[in-house]
């Protein structure tokens, strides 16, 4: 077996680091989680500079190559919210998506997108590529499903009649913003690193 490729993933969820390392798995990568002490301050305006924000933080604790992404929903009828604040628009996933749903009761307009931006700093924290993913749909009226976390039992992705709470680990891994910008982010490191 080659030696695979290792990464500092930017990252403090357990879930996402297993959501990438199955997207990844044939790529000769392996993603780890930064030491302890990782601890970055999001306070970036766009999704661009909170992702670099957490390379740079991922790569000063670990002295490794480091890969953060910032992703969130942004829907168009909320002009564009609740985008960078997505994981932080109320205090427990059901919570967010309770105000979510709310919030778009006024409108007809139920298009949205999942934005992932994915930066990847060397050991010095010096930026060696930055990619960006977007996954279209529309928001449900209410939800479905159990598969997924964050917003997914309350997005219709555009072409299927379900939710991504509702869809195989496998087609998520293949449709979501985060598959289309990782897809990108491992052809940059395995002709670069």
């Amino acid at each position: 077996m080659e030696n695979k490729i290792k990464i500092v993933l930017a990252t403090g969820n357990s879930h996402k680091l297993q959501e990438i390392n199955e997207i990844t798995q044939n790529d000769g990568i392996e993603f780890i989680l930064p030491p302890d002490e990782f601890d970055p301050v999001e306070n970036g305006e766009t999704f661009e500079q909170n992702s670099l924000i957490k390379a740079k933080e991922a790569s000063r604790v670990s002295g490794s190559i480091a890969l953060a992404d910032d992703s969130g929903l942004c829907v168009e009828a909320l002009g564009g919210e609740p985008g960078i604040h997505s994981a932080r628009y109320d205090s427990t996933p059901q919570k967010r998506i309770d105000k979510l749903l709310k919030n778009l009761t006024h409108t007809d307009n139920r298009k949205a997108k999942f934005v992932c931006v994915m930066t990847l700093t060397d050991k010095d924290g010096n930026v060696l590529n930055q990619v960006t993913g977007e996954c279209h749909g529309q928001i449900a009226t209410e939800q479905y499903g159990t598969n997924g976390f964050g917003y997914d039992p309350v997005f219709i992705v555009d072409g299927y009649d379900i939710t991504m709470a509702q869809m195989s680990d496998e087609l998520k891994n293949k449709i979501s913003h985060r598959a289309y910008a990782l897809s990108k982010m491992v052809k940059y490191i395995k002709e670069n690193i």
